[in-house]
Parts: structure tokens; C-alpha cells; sequence
């Protein structure tokens, strides 16, 4: 909480005390605490998805912080948070409602991408052992280089295809391999698509 939130939290409560009391007040005096409050609370109502992602980033879960907001389950925490961000700048006049499923969409398309590279991952990581074997690469390439060979030793290959993405551009000495991984990521880009089309297929 910001030090003049505080205090505007402090003369609020004082106020309440005082009118709780009994004690006369002034009408603009009142109104002016109104005014007060209806800021606090904005501004309050501005911290929770900033304190969300915190804690998201910290490692709770959906299910732990539900009772925190005051909500039943995990999915109606998860919609609370996405109603209270704020709007996409890409797209500033979406709805809540529109961006809570566009975030949906995104999160299945996810979903669909890495279950497709976990069903094909003998072929990604025969892709990824090739080009991480390269030797003639230039010095640029070597971040995504090493973050392919990073996820080539994950358990599962779900950020494989994005680690090709990355290292695609630095294969113009080959463009056997470059293809493939262009085969790739337009499959990637054509499953990330997917719970929107079928969306707009069924509402059409």
C-alpha cells in the first residue's frame, strides 16, 4: 500500500469512527470522504490482479488462492483475475468478456501444441539434435542455439518447437532443416488457431 493510500485509509476510518460515535459532522466533509473512498477502493481494486500475478509468479496455485478472493473454485478465481486486467493495448476495444476468451483460446491452443509435440517427439528431437550439431553457425546463433539444446534435455518436448523457431532464422546455410522447422511451426501456428476457429465455425 502506497503512503498516501494509507493515508487516505487512516482519515477514512477516522471519519467512520467519528460518525459512529455520534459526533456532528460536515455535509462536505462527508462528501469529500465519499470521494476518498470511492479512489481508495479503486486503487485497491487496481492492486488485486498486480498481487495475483505476484503470487501466480511465486508459485500458488488457482485452488490456494480462491478462498483468498473470496471465491468458490479455482475456475472463478482464474476469471476474476482475467476480468480485472486490463484492457489489451493491441486491442483496446475488446471486452472483458472477449479477452477472458481470447485467454482461454490461447491457453487451449497451448494445450494442443503440447500434446502434438509430445506425440511427435521423436521426430522434434531428431530435428533438434541436427541442428544443435552444427558447427558452422555464427556467433549470433549461439543463445538459441543453446536454449534448443537446453530443451532438447527436457523430459518432454513441449518447448521444442519454439526453440526451433528461434534458432530457424540462423539456418540460412541450410535450408533442409530451415524448411522443416518452418513445417513445424506452421503447425504449431495452425493449432494455436484452432479453439478460436472452431469457436467462430460453431457460433457462425
Amino acid at each position: 500500500m502506497t503512503a498516501d493510500l494509507a493515508a487516505v485509509v487512516a482519515d477514512l476510518a477516522a471519519t467512520a469512527e467519528a460518525v459512529r460515535r455520534g459526533a456532528a459532522q460536515d455535509p462536505a466533509d462527508l462528501l469529500e470522504a465519499l470521494v476518498l473512498l470511492r479512489r481508495a477502493q479503486a486503487e485497491l481494486a487496481a492492486l488485486e490482479p498486480e498481487l495475483i500475478t505476484a503470487a501466480r509468479a511465486a508459485g500458488v496455485s488457482w485452488q490456494s488462492l480462491a478462498p483468498a478472493l473470496g471465491v468458490a473454485s479455482r475456475q472463478a478465481a482464474e476469471r476474476r483475475y482475467l476480468r480485472s486486467t486490463s484492457a489489451d493495448p493491441a486491442n483496446p476495444g475488446a471486452t472483458r468478456d472477449a479477452r477472458v476468451q481470447a485467454e482461454r483460446d490461447r491457453r487451449a491452443g497451448d494445450r494442443a501444441v503440447t500434446r502434438w509435440a509430445n506425440d511427435n517427439t521423436a521426430d522434434l528431437r531428431r530435428l533438434a539434435g541436427q541442428v544443435v550439431a552444427l558447427t558452422d553457425l555464427s556467433d549470433a546463433a549461439a543463445g538459441p542455439i543453446g536454449r534448443l539444446h537446453e530443451a532438447l534435455g527436457a523430459p518432454d518436448a513441449a518447448a521444442l518447437p519454439g526453440r526451433l523457431a528461434d534458432a530457424q532464422s540462423h539456418l540460412r546455410r541450410h535450408p533442409d532443416l530451415a524448411a522443416e522447422i518452418d513445417a513445424v511451426t506452421e503447425q504449431t501456428a495452425h493449432l494455436r488457431r484452432g479453439p478460436a476457429d472452431r469457436r467462430r465455425d460453431t457460433s457462425g
